[in-house]
């Protein structure tokens, strides 16, 4: 009788769930899927034009002269001038946007290139380190450096150079202490901070209000 009343029992809930749970996942994932894929393609009217993912032409105005090139919108500001341009002023160091190594200047303002798309410095002012040494003449701020050791790798010193930059052309009388809080988006590992800043009042001394060799 026992085997008999097993042959009559339905399936359980659990089994036939179980199952049915993971076909009926299967097909919500691929229609949602496919619904992704079919809003992708086609837009609404009216929205911000969609560039990529493949190489996109883009102009970049960078020590004053424009520079053509092609790379892909997800590129940063920081591999288009190092990898694409041979601009190598900037360094790569965290590449999270954190040491401040691949500071520039864009728009007058300090940045970290590593965290600008390069399709963003479109139509922008980009200045960077190699802007700064005329004639084979040193800027004041990189001669400050220099005098008051300043550096040693190496590897900060680009990024604390156009940080100061843009920092005295809005601050050209700074006090110590605003020289510490203006350069607290830059690391030095090798801990010449004391140099640093005395290298920003130094040159802001010689810059004359920050405007000289501009």
């Amino acid at each position: 009788m026992s085997r008999k009343k097993d042959k009559l029992r339905k399936p359980s809930a659990e089994a036939f769930s179980r199952r049915d749970f993971l076909r009926g996942a299967g097909v919500a994932v691929s229609g949602g899927l496919m619904v992704g894929e079919q809003a992708a393609a086609a837009p609404p009217e009216g929205t911000t034009q969609v560039f990529g993912p493949g190489a996109v032409p883009i102009t970049l105005k960078i020590n004053g002269k424009p520079h053509k090139l092609n790379v892909e919108p997800r590129v940063t500001l920081l591999d288009a001038l190092r990898n694409h341009l041979d601009t190598t002023g900037a360094k790569k160091v965290c590449d999270r946007a954190t040491c401040g190594s691949c500071t520039v200047i864009l728009n007058g303002s300090p940045v970290y290139a590593c965290a600008v798309l390069v399709i963003e410095a479109q139509g922008k002012e980009i200045q960077t380190i190699e802007s700064l040494t005329v004639g084979g003449k040193l800027h004041p701020i990189s001669a400050a450096f220099v005098e008051h050791d300043a550096q040693q790798c190496g590897f900060c010193t680009p990024g604390f150079v156009m940080a100061v930059k843009a920092f005295l052309d809005k601050n050209p009388n700074p006090t110590l202490r605003d020289v510490e809080k203006g350069l607290g988006g830059n690391l030095c590992r090798c801990g010449t901070y004391v140099g640093v800043r005395q290298a920003v009042l130094e040159a802001a001394k010689a810059m004359k209000g920050g405007k000289a060799h501009a």
